[in-house]
């Protein structure tokens, strides 16, 4: 799996880092986006970033289910 957000796009709305935090992170900076901690997340997190992209409100999260 390989995890991606367009941060073009990205409202910060924080749903994917409440659902995956070991994944998706609040960025430090005062842009007030996401960032992918983990691009390539093992598999015991892939359920939660599944829900993450599909709860985000601006479509901004891509997974790829076919990358290692």
């Amino acid at each position: 799996m390989k995890v991606t957000i367009d941060p073009s796009t990205c409202i910060a709305s924080e749903n994917c880092s409440r659902i995956a935090p070991r994944v998706f992170a609040n960025r430090d900076e005062d842009d007030g986006f996401v960032s992918v901690l983990d691009p390539h997340p093992p598999r015991s997190e892939w359920a939660a970033v599944r829900e993450a992209r599909d709860l985000c409100p601006s479509a901004t999260i891509s997974v790829d289910d076919d990358s290692a």
